[in-house]
């Protein structure tokens, strides 16, 4: 009888220093949670503040620079798709070629910095008019457009060189706004590119009209 009793004890003493010890790790965190037992909202927290920011370091000329710029830069795109099948000019070709290899990546770039700056992508349509000015430089009718594509051989080289010319002016002038009044450092090297690219390239095209 003393033995079984004795048992009894021990068992019951094991029991209760069982139940003291879960009750003291069930006490011990703060927030009330098991431990490891946090579903994720340590990596909850983690994403929302690894979210990139909103920049801040532009003004209303760099919005209007990278806006107006991406429909601007979307025609000369348009215009150095017409010309494979239209020439057999291997200068005017190879001119084509790199004012779309030059100016397609610059629209990625231009989408990218409005998003950083909070605001939606540009569109290639809305481009043709700047708000209270009249036409945007440089850009083309639509009339204009329809006549170069209609064109071919020695007339579509004259037309689109010109065009182009007239096109590149636009950009310059644009460009140069932004390095006078814009404050983002991405948007004005940008800008600087664009002004060394096209300058070259309205040199290029003087020389092959003739017009030294």
């Amino acid at each position: 009888m003393f033995i079984t009793r004795t048992r009894m004890t021990a068992v019951a003493t094991a029991t209760l220093a069982a139940g003291a010890l879960f009750a003291a790790g069930c006490g011990s965190d703060d927030s009330g949670s098991m431990p490891g037992m946090d579903h994720g909202s340590s990596s909850i927290a983690a994403a929302t503040t690894s979210a990139p920011a909103t920049r801040t370091d532009f003004n209303d000329a760099d919005l209007m620079f990278l806006q107006m710029m991406y429909p601007h830069h979307a025609q000369a795109v348009e215009m150095a798709k017409l010309v494979p099948g239209r020439t057999q000019n291997q200068q005017l070709l190879s001119l084509a070629a790199d004012v779309e290899k030059a100016q397609a990546p610059e629209m990625e770039q231009f989408t990218i910095l409005l998003q950083s700056f909070g605001k939606p992508a540009p569109s290639a349509s809305g481009g043709h008019t700047m708000p209270g000015t009249s036409a945007m430089p440089g850009m083309m009718t639509a009339e204009q457009m329809a006549a170069l594509e209609a064109a071919s051989g020695a007339d579509f080289d004259r037309q689109w060189m010109q065009m182009m010319i007239d096109h590149h002016n636009g950009a310059i002038a644009m460009a140069d706004t932004e390095l006078a009044s814009g404050v983002n450092p991405d948007a004005k090297a940008l800008a600087t590119a664009i002004n060394t690219a096209q300058q070259a390239e309205i040199a290029t095209m003087r020389g092959m009209l003739g017009q030294g």
